[in-house]
């Protein structure tokens, strides 16, 4: 009787916490990208640019070659470059929002998507 009552609680909890850890998720992907932002724009201040495309986010831990005036690492861990999924943040620049856009596709790596499979932006 006792495994029963214990089943079933855990059939009525199983949905809401797998709920609440997608949505945590984004929320942390969310202010990973803030802080992406924040490190971008101080790449800025101290070289006169944005990193390109082709530099990418690594610019902000790894100086790009020939910037005399890259001041940083922007970022303490390489590990903030990748979204709480895995999958690597992405970074367009010039971007189709501003100067520069950071993103992550959500859990399933794919554009669009709702709940945990929604995009998450810094636009």
């Amino acid at each position: 009787m006792v495994l029963v009552i214990i089943g079933l609680l855990g059939l009525l909890v199983a949905p809401n916490l797998v709920a609440r850890l997608g949505k945590a998720k984004g929320e942390a992907a969310q202010a990973q990208i803030n802080t992406l932002v924040a490190a971008v724009d101080l790449f800025y201040v101290d070289v006169g640019r944005y990193p390109t495309m082709q530099e990418g986010l690594e610019a902000l831990v790894t100086a790009p070659a020939g910037d005399a005036n890259w001041r940083g690492p922007y970022l303490r861990k390489r590990q903030a470059l990748v979204d709480p999924w895995g999958n690597a943040y992405r970074y367009k620049a010039p971007g189709d929002h501003g100067a520069y856009d950071i993103f992550s596709l959500g859990s399933d790596n794919a554009p669009g998507g709702e709940g945990d499979a929604r995009d998450v932006t810094s636009w």
